[in-house]
């Protein structure tokens, strides 16, 4: 707990206590899964809980407060736990492959008392068969490497015209541009997240024609 007040205050958040308690018992509860299975990399250094806790509560200033959210790709809960604690008026459906994640972000959401939530096991593209989970969404969020434009043509399929996509991503000097962005998506802003990480929040918005 100390830890987590201690990384949000360098980077500039004012957390309530209640919040810290939570997004401790997540971190814990995490521990536990990941010694079972491989979750995610998360180490006892301060880079792991960045990644982990601080950077989905630094997007969250530039991410819709309420409304309905999509997270691909949620494995072990980040970006889309920080952000539904911070932001209890989201509605989070969270889409994971791999059952034994998937169940981690069952138990996570029971134990951490979380309500309006969803898991969904399979991968995104099977979802794209089900017609009232398009234009369903007002925000999806996503930690990126690269985007094709043919996944990001698919991912918007998620969201509503006007409806954003949270690219979480790492930024270097090259990239001038975001690749992979054509109509009708483009890009909004770009905000840099945690120093240490290079890393950044990528926002693009749907637009309609």
């Amino acid at each position: 707990r100390d830890r987590i007040e201690r990384r949000a205050e360098r980077a500039g958040l004012k957390l309530p206590g209640e919040i810290v308690l939570r997004l401790s018992e997540y971190v814990e509860l995490l521990r536990k899964w990941n010694a079972r299975i491989n979750l995610t990399g998360l180490d006892d250094k301060d880079r792991g809980l960045d990644r982990l806790i601080i950077e989905p509560l630094m997007a969250a200033e530039y991410l819709p407060q309420k409304g309905t959210a999509i997270d691909i790709g949620s494995g072990g809960g980040s970006p889309a736990i920080p952000l539904k604690l911070v932001s209890p008026g989201l509605f989070v459906r969270m889409v994971e492959s791999k059952i034994r994640k998937a169940a981690f972000l069952r138990e996570a959401c029971r134990h951490l008392e979380i309500s309006n939530v969803e898991v969904e096991t399979g991968r995104y593209e099977a979802l794209l068969s089900r017609p009232e989970l398009h234009e369903a969404h007002d925000i999806l969020t996503v930690r990126a490497v690269r985007m094709s434009p043919t996944s990001l043509r698919n991912l918007q399929a998620f969201v509503k015209p006007q409806g954003l996509l949270g690219l979480f991503r790492r930024s270097s000097a090259k990239d001038a541009e975001v690749p992979g962005v054509e109509p009708p998506l483009m890009v909004r802003s770009r905000h840099a997240l945690v120093g240490a990480l290079s890393s950044e929040l990528v926002v693009l918005e749907k637009r309609s024609f």
